[in-house]
């Protein structure tokens, strides 16, 4: 059963309100972001749930991680976020690292977004998969292969991103970039 991740600007806020449980991992430490919004036996010691979170999915619990993002926070309404999802980027600076390092999730990485040149939201969402190791060997290689070969599941265990997880996160990178660019113009003024 797979965990669902919800972005939010400021992760307490949710958690401030709901009745959660932390999960725990196997080493029993707290993990990063994930909860339990059901009931699930409670290490009395550490507050966490007494399963890591891997056992705690084969028993059935079903883990939520909520996530901080940071670049929700200057999204004004949902008005505003529709208008930036909407307009197109401009691509071209994805080829300057000034630009990049500004940028949720492309941060270092321009030298592969200058090879790349991602002109569309299914290339960039290619790239943010190319990033993780088991797809890197798709960098230098041309959109063709990369297309036929960057979403197929790999043989080994790897660190990999799902299509829809590349394709959620490639959106927000659009939002970003006219989000950066919108607060850069409105300076100028």
């Amino acid at each position: 059963m797979p965990d669902i991740d919800i972005d939010l600007p400021y992760r307490d806020a949710i958690l401030d309100i709901i009745d959660h449980v932390p999960a725990s991992m196997k080493n029993g430490r707290k993990h990063n972001t994930g909860v339990y919004c059901q009931k699930i036996p409670v290490n009395p010691l550490t507050n966490m749930s007494s399963f890591d979170y891997e056992t705690a999915e084969e028993r059935g619990y079903f883990k939520m991680d909520f996530l901080n993002v940071h670049v929700y926070k200057d999204i004004k309404n949902e008005q505003h976020l529709k208008e930036l999802i909407d307009r197109e980027p401009l691509w071209d600076l994805l080829l300057q690292n000034e630009f990049v390092d500004l940028v949720f999730h492309l941060n270092g990485h321009g030298s592969i977004l200058r090879q790349t040149k991602p002109d569309s939201l299914e290339k960039l969402a290619a790239v943010l998969a190319m990033i993780r190791p088991a797809k890197r060997y798709l960098i230098g290689e041309s959109w063709d292969k990369i297309m036929n070969e960057v979403w197929t599941k790999p043989t080994t265990n790897e660190y990999h991103w799902k299509k829809s997880h590349a394709f959620s996160y490639a959106l927000l990178v659009i939002i970003h970039m006219n989000l950066i660019c919108e607060q850069l113009t409105q300076l100028e003024k």
